[in-house]
């Protein structure tokens, strides 16, 4: 049985820059029918934003998978709060990072964070992770 490891240590960058595609995908796979998210014309010329407007819930998706890349196999997901703090658009590449906080004999729990290019924090998040066996 392996040591979980101490606070500090930091789990693997996740970097991932979503396509429209990738948007119009998860809109349709989540039967969300906001234009913003696939259509760039009803985004930008009608709504306002800059681009297509990625979703929060992908996000929230890409950084489930930056913590169970980590976590490996025997890692299970037992708590992730997160907070949407700023908006990313299509062409935006995403940075998930994170750090233990806390370490316990089969358990662990994370800071994380999505950030933009610009370095701005968009979705903050804590995370616990179980291992039954390390």
């Amino acid at each position: 049985m392996r040591p979980p490891p101490p606070p500090g240590d930091p789990i693997p960058a996740l970097t991932v820059t979503p396509t429209p595609t990738q948007l119009f995908a998860f809109s349709a796979a989540t039967h969300n029918a906001h234009r913003i998210h696939y259509d760039r014309p009803w985004a930008v010329d009608v709504e306002g934003h800059p681009d297509l407007v990625i979703h929060g819930p992908l996000q929230a998706a890409i950084l489930t998978r930056a913590v169970l890349d980590w976590a490996g196999p025997t890692g299970r997901l037992h708590r992730l709060t997160f907070q949407h703090r700023g908006s990313a658009y299509a062409g935006d590449t995403l940075h998930c990072t994170g750090t233990v906080t806390a370490a316990r004999p089969t358990a662990v729990d994370l800071a994380l964070a999505i950030t933009n290019s610009r370095d701005e924090v968009l979705l903050p998040a804590t995370a616990t992770v179980v291992f039954p066996t390390w």
